[in-house]
C-alpha cells in the first residue's frame, strides 16, 4: 500500500549532506518526494511509496544520519501521486 510520510528532522541537520544523502537512499528504495532546509534550521522531507519502502528510507536515514538528529516528527497520510522522482529542493 502506498502512503506518504511528512518528517521534519532537527538538531545538526544542515550543512552536513542530510539532503543529498536523503535523495540517495530514496533513489535506491523508489521512494519520490522531496528534501529541502527549512528556514528555522530543521531538515523537512515529503516522501511517498510502497510502506516498506519509506520504513526502509526512514530506518536508513537513521542508521546514516541519526548522530545529528536530535529530535523528528513524521505525519501519514495518503499519497498525492504528484511525485515521480525524489528532488532536493533549494
Amino acid at each position: 500500500m502506498r502512503k506518504q510520510a511528512h518528517l521534519y528532522y532537527s538538531g545538526k541537520v544542515q550543512g552536513i549532506g542530510f539532503r543529498f544523502t536523503a535523495r540517495k537512499i530514496a533513489d535506491t528504495l523508489n521512494v519520490s518526494g522531496w528534501v529541502k532546509n527549512s528556514p528555522d534550521g530543521r531538515v523537512e522531507i515529503l516522501a511517498e511509496g510502497e510502506e516498506p519502502d519509506l520504513k526502509n528510507f526512514l530506518s536508513q536515514i537513521h542508521r546514516l544520519l541519526g548522530s545529528y538528529i536530535t529530535e523528528e516528527s513524521a505525519q501519514w497520510s495518503q499519497p498525492s501521486g504528484d511525485f515521480t522522482d525524489f528532488q532536493v529542493l533549494l
